[in-house]
């Protein structure tokens, strides 16, 4: 872990979408969306409330099954997976980062980094090692709960949960979205940072201009499909 990551534009592909359509209700929420994502490589996807950003995510995991299209989670498409195979593909590929950290309160940074090591039914060899070294290289100090710490350090630790497996695609849902303006942009340079460190592709859905802007591209959810915003060009 730790290894600085080259270009993204000859990385091997982390996530695929295809003609995703998913309608709730008579409300068309994606009409043949499609995205492209690679190793060493960040998207931030943007739009107005309700356009389904969150969603997008949630069909990413495999938690909702769109009505048709494609989601392919390196090189698996995870429509066809029963439970226990989806369940080990999020465990093993998959970091996610959620708005408010979800960690363990009364558990330590180390802790509730070490948990999510174990609950993959990886090994148990040098997991705290690991856990740590992550710790230490996001900038966590020890505390005794996760309680201790401050909005920025429980987002880290959050980050650091995410990365102990080594996933090749991060997700993060509005990760800046409940910190203070200057820690959320300590926060955004730190994760945004994440892909060509820690050789990931990352995806990120903000309502944040500002925090959409650091990615390599761009994308803004309109209408059911994605659209080009900016990008920012991939060495």
């Amino acid at each position: 872990m730790g290894t600085e990551h080259g270009a993204a534009g000859n990385a091997r592909q982390v996530l695929e979408i295809a003609g995703l359509r998913h309608a709730i209700g008579e409300r068309l929420l994606f009409d043949g969306l499609a995205l492209s994502l690679r190793a060493g490589e960040s998207i931030a996807v943007t739009g107005p409330s309700g356009s389904g950003k969150s969603t997008l995510l949630s069909c990413v995991l495999g938690l909702i099954r769109p009505d048709s299209g494609s989601v392919t989670v390196t090189g698996t498409e995870i429509a066809g997976l029963r439970n226990a195979r989806l369940a080990q593909l999020r465990a093993q590929s998959i970091g996610m980062v959620f708005q408010f950290g979800e960690l363990l309160p009364e558990l330590s940074p180390l802790d509730n980094v070490v948990l999510a090591a174990l609950l993959s039914r990886r090994s148990r060899r040098d997991v705290r090692e690991r856990a740590q070294r992550l710790l230490d290289e996001l900038g966590v100090p020890q505390a005794a709960t996760s309680q201790e710490l401050s909005g920025g350090e429980r987002q880290r630790t959050a980050v650091a949960r995410a990365l102990i497996n080594e996933p090749a695609l991060l997700l993060a849902d509005e990760p800046t979205g409940a910190l203070d303006a200057e820690t959320r942009d300590k926060t955004a340079e730190m994760l945004f940072a994440l892909p060509r460190q820690y050789a990931c592709g990352l995806l990120v859905v903000t309502h944040d201009p500002g925090i959409a802007a650091r990615a390599d591209r761009t994308l803004r959810l309109a209408a059911g499909t994605l659209e080009q915003a900016s990008t920012r060009g991939v060495e």
